[in-house]
């Protein structure tokens, strides 16, 4: 199954909560950066995605590879030789 799509996510659980896009700029920022966030001109930044992920009850996946900080820890799956 493929990961889910985050922007969809924030999109259904904002739905779900009867939230609008004024809703989640203290969360995210400016309308502006909550426009082009969801809109998928930004990307979610590594400091949104604990924020929306408590705010919306969404629990948060395996961060993209690219974005996890180089440790030289792996997670499950690379130490599995499936990623």
């Amino acid at each position: 199954m493929p990961p889910a799509d985050p922007i969809a996510a924030i999109e259904f659980m904002m739905g779900q909560r009867g939230m609008t896009r004024a809703n989640v700029e203290p969360i995210i920022g400016s309308s502006g950066r909550v426009s082009e966030v969801l809109n998928r001109r930004r990307a979610l930044s590594v400091s949104m995605i604990p924020r929306l992920s408590e705010a919306l009850q969404i629990p948060p996946g395996d961060p993209d590879p690219a974005l996890r900080p180089s440790t030289g820890c792996l997670n499950r799956s690379e130490k599995e030789g499936r990623g």
